[in-house]
């Protein structure tokens, strides 16, 4: 394999790798409110464990409230029942036409947990970029015996790995930087 698609093919490994910790940490609560909080929540719609957003429409009215509209009325406590037991810790209330998800307050003790959780999820994407990086620098020193590559060609290809290593945990220190202010502050 070239040096220059095994560069490329490294790049791509941690874009994706920035892009898993990215999601796992936008998921985290913060005080304020975000339909991203209920992705993961799945409503019984007659029988089929459906995702939230494919049964009604999600907004956000204020800064403390989720609003929830469902497309079938009839799902109604349905929705209420997969929110409530969806371990978010939120209480849904159901005015016969839409649910409104009220958002609590964080307190100071939980925006640390919060944040240290966030560090977690950034600190496993670094490592997944670093792994990324150890397996394509061995798949070019492979490449360099069994292609006879020369060692400039070989250390050219490590330095751009490098390169992008840098560049995407930088990414993801920007993405948890991000994170942790959207959590300390209110």
């Amino acid at each position: 394999m070239p040096v220059n698609d095994i560069v490329k093919e490294a790049g791509n490994a941690m874009a994706k790798a920035v892009e898993h910790a990215g999601q796992h940490i936008s998921k985290v609560r913060t005080g304020r409110a975000s339909v991203t909080l209920l992705d993961n929540v799945k409503v019984d719609y007659y029988g089929t464990a459906t995702p939230l957003a494919q049964v009604g429409n999600l907004s956000v009215p204020d800064a403390r409230t989720i609003l929830i509209q469902p497309w079938d009325k009839g799902t109604l406590s349905a929705i209420e029942k997969a929110i409530l037991t969806s371990d978010l810790g939120l209480n849904p209330s159901n005015d016969g036409s839409v649910i409104r998800v009220p958002i609590p307050p964080l307190t100071e003790e939980r925006r640390k947990e919060f944040v240290k959780l966030c560090k977690k999820f950034a600190e496993e994407g670094k490592v997944a970029v670093r792994n990324i990086r150890r397996d394509h620098m061995e798949e070019l020193k492979v490449a360099e015996k069994k292609e006879h590559y020369s060692e400039d060609d070989r250390k050219r290809g490590e330095d751009e790995i490098q390169k992008l290593t840098d560049r995407y945990v930088k990414d993801i220190d920007a993405i948890m930087v991000k994170k942790e202010k959207e959590i300390l502050e209110d």
